[in-house]
């Protein structure tokens, strides 16, 4: 007989190192949006980047040629091969000028949000403090937390051009930080970084003897100046940087990343990727390779769809009297909602239930994006122009 369980308690409890761990909110918000569809309802989803454009044919074909060749189904070594690493240095030359050693200074990722895990857990001990951005990405915080870390933010804000603030760090008690975690372009406003900010922060790293993480995964999404923080002086001895060709080469669901820096630390993350993966799979490997070699025409065509579209995004913004700069970099609209709305969550939900068109609260990102909403390039112009027509209706509905 098969016993039913549903309501059964679960036999042990769960870690203490969950205590401050959430399911991530869009795991959650996607379920919701999933029950409304099963209810027939159709829902636009501008909330995710996710984006919904092909890869190069180049790569597509790369990774088929790859995977009908018997032999390329077996474990791979944990470093990724030579020629990966190889295309990911030469990559780094030809976008940033930066020289990276492929055997030493490479380590490829199934994407790069494998790498904040790998290196929290390779160098935070319990009650380390690590400084994440707020607003900022989730991760940063959830997988600090996770390794047992003490968790400070530190503050964007948008008069500052989000740009992290240096003499508020200076005045801050540093010694017990041990990673600080760093985002240009950033995600979620948009806004870019520079070789100057990058400059200070890498002094402020060296005098406290701390390590910057620099995630970089839209620097070729609309920035006509892509920047890596390895370009900087100083930059080996404290810096750890990770990128990705999820958003810059439409390769979201292929899990292909990497980490890049001094031999040292990419040798201490190894010793933890090694004990948790076997390998990234070979023709994903090929096509990697290949879409590193994309051209500069390739990007730009990419980034005018992009453009194209951010027209129709900032209409809907103006329907909803929001305000924005028009500098963002990255595949999203960062946008400050008009005062006249008192619960930015509230008034998000009520797109999605009303007007069903789901756009995420800035709040999500930190107490510092809470009068703010984010909206995606990774729509068609179609879907984008309907998502207009939605909140025009809802308007005329609400007035």
């Amino acid at each position: 007989m098969v016993e039913n369980f549903d309501r059964e308690p679960m036999i042990i409890s769960e870690a203490h190192r969950l205590g401050n761990i959430q399911e991530y909110y869009f795991s959650k918000k996607l379920e919701d949006v999933r029950q409304l569809r099963e209810r027939g309802v159709d829902v636009i989803n501008l909330g995710i980047g996710n984006p919904d454009l092909a890869p190069s044919s180049k790569v597509v074909d790369s990774l088929s040629i790859s995977a009908s060749n018997p032999s390329n189904h077996g474990y791979q070594g944990y470093k990724g091969i030579p020629e990966l690493r190889d295309a990911i240095s030469k990559f780094y030359h030809k976008v940033y000028g930066v020289n990276l050693d492929p055997e030493s200074e490479v380590l490829p990722l199934l994407g790069s949000k494998e790498g904040i895990s790998h290196i929290s857990m390779a160098y935070i001990n319990q009650g380390d403090e690590v400084l994440v951005p707020n607003p900022g990405y989730l991760t940063y915080a959830s997988i600090s937390h996770l390794a047992q870390a003490k968790v400070s933010s530190y503050n964007l804000d948008e008069s500052n051009n989000w740009a992290v603030d240096i003499d508020d760090l200076e005045r801050r008690d540093l010694s017990k930080v041990k990673i600080l975690w760093v985002n240009y372009p950033n995600m979620p406003t948009g806004a870019k970084g520079s070789l100057a900010l990058f400059d200070h922060l890498i002094q402020l790293a060296c005098k406290h003897s701390f390590l910057i993480c620099h995630d970089n995964p839209y620097s070729m999404i609309l920035n006509k100046s892509p920047l890596s923080i390895l370009q900087c002086d100083g930059a080996a001895e404290v810096v750890l940087e990770l990128n990705s060709l999820s958003k810059s080469h439409n390769m979201a669901g292929w899990r292909l990343g990497w980490l890049c820096g001094n031999a040292e630390y990419i040798n201490t993350v190894m010793k933890v990727k090694s004990n948790i993966d076997s390998g990234m799979f070979l023709p994903i490997q090929h096509g990697g390779i290949e879409a590193l070699q994309a051209s500069s025409e390739w990007h730009n065509k990419r980034n005018k769809i992009y453009e194209e579209r951010k027209i129709y995004v900032l209409r809907l913004l103006d329907l909803l009297n929001c305000s924005y700069t028009d500098n963002q970099s990255g595949l999203f609209v960062w946008a400050k909602v008009n005062d006249a709305v008192e619960d930015v969550s509230a008034f998000c939900d009520d797109l999605l239930y009303d007007a069903h068109v789901f756009v995420t609260p800035g709040k999500i990102f930190g107490t510092n994006g809470e009068r703010y909403i984010r909206v995606s390039l990774c729509n068609n112009i179609d879907v984008l122009k309907e998502s207009i027509r939605r909140i025009e209706l809802y308007i005329n509905k609400t007035k």
